[in-house]
């Protein structure tokens, strides 16, 4: 299954210059913990880092900084691992864990921004998948007494 099938596509996102501030503000709007960084490029929005609600409490609130002097770009994540639209979903996890990372977006070949793959979205992708599997023996396993009766 490629990871664009389960890619969330409606990714928040922010631009580098945008201030601190406007991203938590972005952030509390639309319920996330995380905006992906892009840079605009001919109007293909190319993601080059991420910004996520630790980073605000840890760089900006904890050593009392001023939220609108700082930029995105300033405490961004800057090297951001990117997973191709059509790479599988084992692949992903394989990356995931070798980078270390909770969050990969997701990018078109022409490293354009489509979505955006989290841990959460995964572990609930694979509950279900096991919760599938667990059906299927105990289907398995009621159609075996049924014959032998």
């Amino acid at each position: 299954m490629p990871i664009s099938e389960i890619s969330n596509r409606e990714v928040v996102y922010a631009l580098r210059e945008n201030s601190t501030l406007e991203a938590a503000k972005l952030m509390r709007q639309h319920h996330v913990g995380d905006l992906v960084v892009v840079d605009d490029k001919a109007g293909v929005k190319v993601p080059v880092g991420i910004v996520t609600d630790r980073d605000l409490v840890v760089e900006i609130m904890g050593p009392e900084l001023d939220p609108n002097a700082i930029s995105v770009g300033d405490i961004m994540t800057p090297e951001l691992a990117v997973v191709k639209e059509d790479a599988g979903l084992y692949e992903s996890i394989q990356y995931m864990r070798a980078v270390g990372v909770r969050r990969l977006p997701v990018v078109s070949s022409d490293g354009g921004l489509v979505g955006i793959l989290t841990l959460d979205d995964m572990l609930e992708l694979l509950a279900e998948e096991m919760s599938m599997l667990a059906k299927l023996v105990r289907h398995e396993h009621e159609k075996e007494a049924i014959n032998r009766h």
